[in-house]
């Protein structure tokens, strides 16, 4: 979640692959992904008073079954922790964050330019000594991708989803885009590992074969289950924010992926809400550098 939605990134991967025509080339059978993430989130000033910071880590498996037939389905299973460190005991919403997923992306083909998807997902999201049960969420995510021509990708999607404490389902659109402009220019859907619900978009330089360059923003939210103690017992709280970084990705070969970046997170708000779901605070934060690493092995 917080530092692009499991469900977001396998599913806009899937679709966008699915398109490509590099897609036929494609053997029939299993393919096996395994995905890390470690971020760290400087500093930032809270209109509440005092500070905090936080560490990320996500660790996430996944298997697709290509039919060669313009089908693929699979399986994925995450497990996130985010530690959350305040300055000030007196303004300290929560600590530490766990988040689980598991999702079932499915897509098939209609016609020859045209793939349809979509993936179910159940996620947890409760800080630790909560019961997992207690900060559960479900939903589906889901759309239609046309292939205009060899360089472009695109077509409409949207996600709905329940949320912990409000009424009815939290719906939202989305644009899935692969627009390679030329030969070293891309323009896509982000499909960042560990992220949230929001849409993204990522315009990428490929320096080398191997080496690229991207400027990646996205809007995020996350809700998560309270413990008992703190400012607001077993209620909700919510991390808003932009994030916006520089990223350098090293791909030797198809199977291997090595990613480092860095920036900022914008406009960032945390949020409390009670038991029965009413706001009882809610506080901006100051920009804070954000920097990480990722790795993607493929087998």
């Amino acid at each position: 979640m917080k530092s692009f939605v499991l469900f977001l990134s396998l599913s806009f991967a899937l679709v966008l692959q699915g398109n490509s025509p590099a897609n036929a080339q494609q053997p029939v059978g299993w393919l096996t992904q395994i995905d890390g993430l470690a971020t760290f989130q400087g500093s930032a000033g809270l209109s509440g008073g005092g500070e905090f910071k936080a560490n990320r880590t996500f660790l996430r498996a996944s298997s697709l079954y290509n039919t060669g037939e313009g089908a693929s389905f699979g399986v994925s299973a995450s497990f996130g922790q985010f530690d959350y460190e305040f300055s000030q005991a007196v303004n300290q919403p929560w600590t530490g964050i766990r988040d689980i997923r598991l999702s079932v992306p499915v897509r098939f083909g209609v016609g020859e330019r045209t793939s349809v998807f979509f993936s179910p997902q159940v996620r947890w999201d409760y800080q630790r000594g909560v019961s997992a049960p207690d900060g559960q969420t479900y939903g589906m995510f889901a759309g239609v991708a046309w292939r205009v021509n060899e360089n472009l990708v695109i077509g409409p999607a949207f996600g709905a989803f329940t949320q912990l404490e409000k009424s009815g389902l939290e719906v939202f659109p989305a644009l899935l885009v692969d627009w390679d402009v030329n030969d070293r220019w891309n323009l896509n859907t982000g499909t960042g590992l560990g992220a949230t619900r929001g849409p993204g978009l990522a315009l990428s330089y490929a320096m080398t074969d191997t080496l690229k360059l991207s400027l990646v923003a996205r809007s995020e939210r996350v809700r998560f289950r309270l413990d008992g103690n703190g400012l607001a017992p077993n209620g909700v709280g919510e991390d808003k924010s932009i994030p916006v970084v520089l990223s350098l990705d090293y791909s030797p070969n198809p199977g291997v992926s090595l990613n480092v970046f860095a920036g900022a997170e914008l406009n960032g708000r945390l949020t409390l809400d009670d038991v029965n779901g009413t706001e009882i605070s809610s506080q901006s934060y100051e920009t804070a550098p954000l920097a990480g690493v990722t790795f993607r092995v493929r087998f």
